[in-house]
């Protein structure tokens, strides 16, 4: 039996996560399953556990991982996912991983791929403190690439162009801070779970991307 492509993407906030999860989902044929759109999607369904995180979300608090679990759980066992699927953002908590290993093994399945996008901390911080977002029609540019210029029009619709507040030095390094503390360990967890592979996030999303291909090759 062909092995199915499940697979969780790790990395951090700037590492290259959504250039390279468009590739995958295009490249596999596999669904891209975000924390964001999966929890809309259970808010939106009126499933119980929908119901449930909308309150949280309501109040601006945090999911607690069993409704998260239970909802992504939920998202996993439709139809479109039986081929194989893309996490990203979830697990994002060493319990999350575990809880979802136990419940992929009742099934049935298993992570097949932990890819983890590896960019040092330097360079994460440059990537998205040049990030510059238009107020008109929210395209975002870099000022390292030289698609816009600091103070500048937005070439598309020329509309404001600034800076978010995510996209400040101090903010990265505080998110980054707390991806430490919480996701890191997903990658010794998988490491041990011996699917792990780590690639380096340098260069450019072309360079990135050969060797994802090349990761894929070994797994698929």
């Amino acid at each position: 039996m062909e092995q199915q492509a499940n697979i969780v993407l790790l990395g951090a906030p700037g590492a290259g996560k959504g250039t390279q999860a468009a590739f995958l989902v295009q490249r596999l044929v596999i669904p891209h399953v975000s924390t964001g759109d999966m929890l809309r999607a259970a808010r939106a369904a009126g499933t119980e556990l929908g119901r449930k995180a909308a309150q949280y979300m309501d109040a601006g608090e945090l999911v607690p991982d069993d409704i998260i679990v239970g909802v992504a759980l939920e998202r996993l066992a439709q139809p479109d996912c039986a081929q194989g699927f893309l996490l990203d953002g979830f697990p994002r908590t060493l319990p999350q991983a575990e809880a979802l290993t136990e419940a992929l093994g009742q099934a049935g399945r298993r992570i097949a791929l932990a890819l983890n996008l590896d960019a040092d901390e330097a360079e994460i911080v440059r990537r998205l403190s040049s990030r510059r977002v238009c107020r008109g029609c929210g395209k975002i540019f870099s000022l390292a690439k030289k698609q816009v210029q600091e103070g500048g029009a937005c070439p598309e619709c020329g509309g404001e162009v600034y800076q978010r507040e995510d996209d400040q030095p101090e903010v990265i390094r505080e998110r980054l801070a707390v991806y430490r503390r919480q996701t890191e360990p997903l990658i010794g967890y998988y490491r041990q779970q011996g699917v792990l592979r780590m690639v380096a996030s340098i260069g450019s999303p072309d360079e990135v991307n050969d060797a994802v291909q090349a990761v894929l090759k070994e797994t698929f």
